[in-house]
């Protein structure tokens, strides 16, 4: 049985989904879903940089963690196992984004920067963009310790995403996101966070610290078709 999670605020305003194991990222599933080509699926070289790459013409893969395009007819991507897999959209401008938010994107900011970007290339206002925070590894599951907790507070602030465990911490970066993107300027109304956690569900989702390393991945896809 397929997995396809279609956030609440994106079914009027995008084609864009989340995925689960099934399918996963098997592009060719992906491409069927969305009545489209597989080489009209854009997927960057994911490195947890806080890279953020604006595709136009060419589609060659780049390193990148961001991917934004007003290419009408391109579907963009990320892949994840346990990362926050984040959805952009603006209706106005008719720019779509996907950001792949490990902690160390989140604490390089990388859904912020990816906000700016909206702006500083399109001129959307991060009122007019909705947002999507799909599955990942929430506060329940994800113990770090003060280092990885300094180094996302810096970025984002203190808030309640995180709480203390001992020596250790339990983080839920899907929470830190969604401040990042408020911070950004983006209204809460217009941010739409998954439930579900990747650790707690094996059997809906990949997650590399459930299989304690080497694992499939997971998707989240957006564009304007």
């Amino acid at each position: 049985m397929r997995n396809i999670l279609v956030p609440d605020n994106m079914k009027t305003v995008a084609n864009a989904c989340f995925t689960g194991k099934n399918p996963g990222a098997d592009l060719g599933i992906i491409a069927e879903l969305f009545k489209t080509s597989r080489d009209q699926i854009y997927l960057p070289i994911q490195k947890h940089t806080d890279k953020v790459v604006v595709i136009e013409a060419s589609l060659e893969p780049v390193i990148a963690d961001a991917v934004i395009t007003k290419q009408k007819g391109l579907l963009i991507g990320v892949q994840v196992a346990d990362c926050v897999p984040v959805l952009l959209c603006d209706l106005k401008k008719q720019v779509v984004g996907a950001v792949h938010a490990g902690w160390r994107g989140t604490a390089e900011a990388i859904l912020k920067k990816t906000i700016l970007t909206f702006y500083d290339k399109f001129f959307s206002d991060p009122a007019d963009i909705q947002v999507a925070i799909g599955p990942s590894i929430r506060q329940c599951c994800y113990e770090v310790d003060g280092e990885v907790i300094r180094a996302v507070s810096l970025a984002t602030g203190n808030s309640d995403y995180f709480k203390s465990k001992g020596d250790k911490f339990c983080l839920d970066l899907a929470a830190a996101n969604q401040v990042q993107a408020l911070t950004a300027g983006v209204p809460e109304g217009n941010i739409w966070i998954s439930d579900d956690c990747t650790f707690c569900s094996p059997e809906k989702f990949f997650s590399y610290r459930f299989a304690k390393g080497s694992t499939g991945r997971q998707a989240g896809f957006i564009g304007i078709l």
